[in-house]
């Protein structure tokens, strides 16, 4: 099992956790999603044979890349877009 921290843009609310913990817990082997609001970062534990580019790849998909990676104004709408997914779940 690893464990990792990635640090992530555009996290704003609930809405935003319940899109990105549904999202990457669909991966298969990935058994722990815990989003940090005060540190804009997803803390994971999944299985040696995950990718950990196949969850980077899914987060950019959402509209929440990395912290370090570009973060133009397609990835902020992609996660406005997401948020308001996560909250309607939420209802």
């Amino acid at each position: 099992m690893k464990t990792d921290k990635i640090t992530i843009a555009n996290l704003k609310c609930g809405g935003c956790e319940t899109t990105i913990k549904k999202a990457l817990l669909k991966i298969e082997g990935v058994s722990s999603v815990k989003i940090d609001h005060e540190k804009d970062s997803v803390n994971l534990i999944y299985d040696d044979n995950v990718d950990r580019e196949k969850i980077t790849n899914k987060l950019h998909a959402l509209g929440y890349p990395e912290a370090t990676e570009e973060n133009g104004l397609l990835l902020q709408l992609k996660s406005y877009a997401s948020c308001m997914l996560g909250k309607i779940n939420n209802l």
